[in-house]
């Protein structure tokens, strides 16, 4: 915006004030009429693909109600809030969507630029809006590539600052959610095993490989390569599910785990 002329300063301005849009798309708008602001008013209108557009200021007013009263952030009690109003729970899956889109850095908090950036980018500017959006959001989850991508997400988001690997029960707990989509029919053993065998912080390779041990390999170890480049705690994974008898259909007799 500093390249401009005054002239296209003011008009942009004034557009963005009158429009909601954001600069972007007023940009767009008044090059498309050779900056004559009647003609971006009339281009504006007439392209429903603008129109997606969210109010800066309802953004704002959104923000605003949820940021912490002393600290420019949005933290747990003001999620539980947005949860609220938007009825949802706050250890729903669809939460760890929401941060995906926002690209938040760390579990609940946001940032402005976040919380903002990331409502501007799914077109949502109201409570009303929002509650239209979760279903939206929860089906992203039945996308492959999506949800690989959530996943990975989850690992830097939920870890703790500063810390290279993420804690055990964190870990559990974000694999017994995002299992529950994918129905890894393994996942409880997999959480049992790491509790008696492991009982350490979770690193980002076993993280990610474990998706792909998951996609790749069935749930009885029939197609398990123990040459493959697996980590080793998926290796001894492997060796704990064999020492307490895997059936055919992956199934494991419980009372042989401890």
């Amino acid at each position: 915006m500093h390249k401009l002329g005054r002239g296209h300063r003011d008009k942009l301005q004034q557009f963005v004030t009158i429009t909601g849009a954001s600069e972007k798309v007023a940009m767009q708008a008044l090059k498309a009429s050779d900056w004559n602001l009647e003609g971006a008013f009339d281009y504006f209108y007439s392209q429903p693909q603008l129109r997606t557009f969210t109010d800066s200021r309802h953004l704002e007013e959104l923000y605003n109600r949820y940021k912490d009263k002393y600290i420019d952030m949005i933290f747990a009690d003001g999620i539980t809030l947005l949860c609220n109003d938007i009825q949802v729970d706050p250890q729903d899956i669809v939460m760890l969507v929401l941060s995906w889109h926002m690209k938040a850095g760390t579990m609940c908090e946001f940032s402005k630029k976040e919380f903002t950036e990331g409502l501007q980018s799914l077109g949502i500017d109201s409570l009303e809006k929002f509650r239209e959006k979760i279903p939206s959001m929860r089906s992203e989850l039945k996308d492959e590539q999506k949800f690989r991508e959530i996943y990975n997400f989850a690992f830097g988001w939920a870890k703790e600052k500063g810390q290279k690997s993420l804690a055990l029960d964190t870990a559990i707990g974000m694999w017994q959610l995002l299992f529950a989509e994918k129905q890894w029919p393994l996942v409880d053993h997999w959480c049992q095993f790491l509790q008696a065998r492991h009982n350490k912080a979770i690193s980002r390779d076993t993280w990610s490989q474990l998706l792909e041990f998951a996609k790749t390999v069935s749930s009885n170890l029939s197609d398990y390569d123990a040459e493959g480049a697996w980590p080793y705690l998926i290796d001894e994974f492997v060796d704990y599910l064999k020492e307490n008898g895997v059936n055919q259909h992956g199934q494991i007799n419980d009372s042989s785990l401890n």
